[in-house]
């Protein structure tokens, strides 16, 4: 690694299984990549990693989340086609009415047997990872 051009690291993101009603909410993402998503976003500098996903979760879905614990972190290269992250996914729960906001168009409550065919990054692959160890 040349040290000229500085040191290049992934960045770093939080995302939230938000149950809610007995399913989880998806956001639709205004800005590409497109497709459905997991609430969350770019962890802020100073900011750790609960509080980035408590305040992503309120961005994007207007709801107030309580973390129940943290599930697993995801670091693959190819997750994300516009460059390297590395996040770590929270399952929280939350009350309320969700409201797409911030970078949503849109919002669901989505359950196991109807996700959305159109997902971005890989979040499928998270979403059949919790299911699996969720039920």
């Amino acid at each position: 690694m040349s040290l000229e051009a500085g040191p290049r690291n992934p960045f770093l993101t939080v995302d939230a299984i938000i149950e809610i009603n007995g399913g989880i909410i998806l956001i639709k993402r205004k800005n590409p990549p497109p497709g459905w998503a997991i609430p969350g976003g770019f962890v802020d500098y100073g900011e750790t990693l609960e509080d980035a996903v408590i305040r992503e979760a309120k961005e994007e879905t207007c709801l107030d989340i309580k973390i129940i614990r943290q599930f697993h972190t995801y670091s693959d290269p190819k997750r994300d086609p516009r460059h390297h992250t590395v996040s770590t996914i929270f399952i929280a729960s939350a009350t309320g009415t969700p409201v797409a906001a911030d970078d949503a168009k849109d919002i669901g409550i989505f359950f196991k047997d109807n996700l959305p065919a159109d997902m971005a990054f890989d979040h499928r692959q998270i979403l059949e990872d919790y299911f699996k160890k969720r039920y």
